[in-house]
């Protein structure tokens, strides 16, 4: 009686799709790469002698949670999407498709809504629209003498403009609104140059080495953006410009400031948006440059993915698109993973 040999099914190769493989290596690629970044700003973050807090740089943690919350669930919806797909219901797969879109939407919309808020508070993460500078310093000091002259000769010659309509041939009249705007901002611009500005520059002129001139700086930079931080930072400021430690009066302003509780303390550039002084924040160029970039590339990477799936509606998401859910799903799931890591690395520490 003669037995047939066994039959055995010959994999030539992974016992997975050529598909699947490809995006198992593509994430290979990312996943370095993302580890590069996020390396590099742990150790420029606990490496920095200061570091702004959340409230300095405009970032709210609760609106950080939410927009984990979001990808999450966002994450939850393509898994979703996809068993409906494996059960052959491409209405419904559909219908989970649209539901990731929208979430991954709304992500991309909270973070431009976060963004709009830091640009309206001059951080960007180059100049000169960034006005950012790290130190009260002499450089810090002109930064704001320059910007002052700006503000004065556009008033100027707005208020002369503005002065010379009745004596256009036109004959209209002038704006007297316009005129007492145009008056006031004049009045905001001159009281900053006499009360904070010239005190400052002239002590460092006439005393260079006197530690008074970088006190009155540091006076006039926390009028302008009130630090959040307390007299915990007390110490790295002063290192930071030079100083041994901060006079009383400084510190005292520090714990009425940081005593107003969350958010940020409204100085000169919060009462006035027109005016955009420069700003000093310990840390904060290197803080900028580390955000812009980190979030930057995640928030990139979404809207290929959300590309990708605005590009799935318009197929039929039946049981043979399982396969192309399933590696969209992959990426899709680092993507959120990424955030996972990024949310507590820039909200909370």
């Amino acid at each position: 009686m003669s037995h047939s040999a066994p039959k055995f099914n010959y994999q030539p190769a992974l016992p997975i799709p050529n598909g699947k493989t490809c995006m198992w290596l593509f994430l290979s690629t990312e996943i370095m790469f993302f580890a590069g970044l996020i390396g590099t700003y742990i150790v420029l973050r606990f490496g920095a002698i200061a570091w702004p807090l959340p409230h300095d740089v405009h970032l709210s943690e609760p609106i950080g949670a939410f927009n984990t919350f979001v990808l999450i669930c966002s994450s939850v919806s393509i898994v979703l999407a996809l068993e409906a797909s494996k059960r052959n219901r491409a209405s419904e797969a559909k219908g989970w498709m649209l539901v990731t879109l929208l979430l991954g939407c709304v992500f991309l919309g909270v973070k431009a809504y976060e963004y709009q808020a830091k640009f309206a508070h001059g951080l960007f993460p180059w100049k000169p629209r960034g006005l950012v500078y790290e130190k009260a310093d002499i450089h810090y000091a002109s930064a704001v003498r320059q910007r002052l002259l700006e503000l004065k000769t556009s008033i100027d010659a707005s208020l002369a403009q503005e002065r010379a309509k009745s004596q256009d041939a036109t004959g209209s009249e002038p704006n007297q609104d316009a005129i007492d705007r145009y008056v006031a901002r004049l009045a905001v611009v001159d009281d900053v140059a006499t009360r904070l500005l010239e005190p400052a520059e002239r002590m460092v002129r006439d005393e260079p080495d006197s530690p008074q001139g970088i006190e009155l700086i540091l006076k006039m930079a926390y009028e302008i953006y009130p630090p959040q931080y307390g007299t915990a930072g007390a110490a790295h400021v002063a290192a930071l410009n030079g100083l041994e430690a901060l006079p009383i009066e400084l510190v005292a302003y520090m714990e009425v400031q940081s005593s107003h509780g969350e958010g940020h303390a409204h100085g000169l550039n919060d009462e006035h948006p027109w005016l955009r002084l420069p700003i000093m924040i310990p840390g904060g160029s290197l803080w900028t440059s580390t955000y812009f970039l980190l979030t930057g590339f995640h928030a990139i990477h979404v809207l290929v993915g959300l590309i990708v799936f605005a590009i799935m509606l318009t197929m039929t998401l039946g049981s043979a698109a399982s396969g192309f859910i399933e590696n969209v799903g992959l990426y899709w799931h680092f993507v959120d993973l990424v955030w996972i890591f990024l949310f507590p690395l820039l909200y909370l520490f």
